[in-house]
Parts: C-alpha cells; structure tokens; sequence
C-alpha cells in the first residue's frame, strides 16, 4: 500500500530498544512527549532483555538459532510467543503510563493484528552444530498495512508488539527494527529513528556521523555484526519504502531527528 501522508504531518517512527528502555530516564521521555504533542508517534518495541529476564531459558546458547546462510534468530514455539506477549504486555503497561503522565493519548497494538506480514522462515537451522530442519515460528516482514493508523493526530501515540502473520496466517516473531522500517513506509514518515543503547554507528572504532546507503550497505555485509548488522539491514528497506532518511543512536530522539548526535543514513 502506498504512503499517502503528507510527510509534514505524518508519525514519528521510533524504535526502541528493548536492551536500552530501562536506560532512559524522565528527560528522554519528556523530550518525547514534547515531539508527540507536535506529531503522532508510532512506537515499536523489542523485548530481547525482558524476555531474557523473564526465564533463563532465554539466556541460554540454545535459545538462538542460526540459519543456513548464517542469520541469527530467535528459537520461537507457540509458548515464546506467549512469553513475548507477556513481558510486551508489562512492557506497554510501563510505556504508556510514562506517555500519558505527560498527556499523550496512548494506545497498544499487536502488529499481529493486522498491521505487519511476514513472509515464510526458514526450514533449515544449525543446531549442535548439525543443519537440521525445525520450525520456527519467525519471519522475516514483508509488508505493512496502516489501516489502524490512520488519523493520527498529534498528541497520539501508538505501542506496537512486533508480531506479524505469516502466508498461513500464523503468527510469528519478527524483528523489530525492520518492523519499524516497514511501518514507517507505510505511514509515510519522513524519518525513522532507531533507539538502541550505542551512540553511534562505528566503522574501524571510529563515529560514523554520516554515511550513504550503499556505503552502510556495504559494512552491514562485510564488517557489521549482530544488532547493527539488523538495524543497517532494516535501515536500507526503509530507504527501499520511501523513508527520507534513518538515524540510529540512544539520545532524546529530537537530538537524533536534528542531527546533533547519532548517525545518519541517507539515500545517498
């Protein structure tokens, strides 16, 4: 579906990061709500520490799998999808009251629910270092729809969980940070902001303030590892939607929207 927002008005797309949400304090949230007075806020969550929190089991080497082309993914049967909802649905309660304290209206939302699809996983994954064939209950995103979206004004905020449906209607874990990607092309957003819990992208130990795509692109295939090999991976599809540009970083989101701190991914 194409974006037919006036990027003026559109949503702020903003990412968080479940490793970092304990991390920010009342400021950040205050320099939030400020944004979300002037624009609708669409918030994705991930739930990586929460889940890890919750029961050992997560911590666990085993807990991640690694497909055959070396994709790392979260081990996920229908009981993982009940505990994501779980530490989702304390998460959300956490977020929303700190939102509606400083006078947003808040909503929260499953992207199960009809706002995200996923395409189907893979079949094949290394486990005890064998490729065996299991199924997993993931997928990779495929397409956002922003029916439930619509008429956003400011002073609205919505929390999405980033579950999707897959082809079978399943419904699956996905990842968060292209989640957003795909919603932010969705809703026409002119930016999307990626809060995690590093400053700023780094080629060689050194800040990256600025880069290109293809440049960022090409460290995501050949230097980046782990959470940024995701985030460049989800920041290069949001550029495909039409997104302006994606900032990654873990200050106040109007420092990272200005420039002032972070990196910037542009088109070119």
């Amino acid at each position: 579906m194409s974006p037919t927002h006036d990027p003026r008005e559109a949503p702020a797309v903003v990412k968080l990061g479940g490793s970092c949400l304990d991390d920010l304090d009342g400021a950040w949230w205050d320099d939030l709500a400020r944004l979300g007075r002037q624009r609708p806020l669409v918030l994705v969550h991930g739930w990586s520490k929460p889940l890890r929190k919750l029961s050992a089991r997560y911590r666990e080497p085993s807990a991640i799998l690694r497909d055959r082309y070396g994709n790392q993914s979260r081990w996920t049967t229908p009981e993982v999808i009940d505990d994501i909802k779980t530490v989702s649905a304390r998460l959300g309660i956490e977020v929303l009251e700190r939102l509606e304290r400083r006078g947003l209206r808040v909503e929260r939302l499953l992207g199960s629910d009809g706002l995200l699809a996923a395409g189907e996983a893979e079949r094949w994954w290394w486990q005890d270092k064998r490729l065996v064939e299991l199924e997993n209950l993931v997928g990779p995103v495929t397409g956002a729809d922003p029916t439930l979206l619509k008429d956003l004004e400011p002073g609205d905020a919505r929390l999405v969980t980033p579950l999707a449906r897959n082809t079978s209607g399943r419904e699956v874990n996905t990842d968060a940070d292209r989640a957003a990607a795909a919603l932010a092309g969705a809703v026409g957003a002119p930016d999307l902001v990626l809060v995690t819990d590093v400053a700023h992208l780094l080629i060689d130990g050194e800040p990256v303030r600025k880069i290109g795509a293809e440049a960022a692109a090409a460290f995501r295939d050949k230097g980046a590892t782990g959470g940024m090999r995701k985030k460049l991976r989800a920041a290069g599809e949001a550029l495909e939607r039409g997104v302006g540009r994606v900032v990654i970083g873990s200050a106040p989101v109007t420092d990272l929207l200005a420039a002032r701190t972070g990196t910037v991914i542009t088109r070119t």
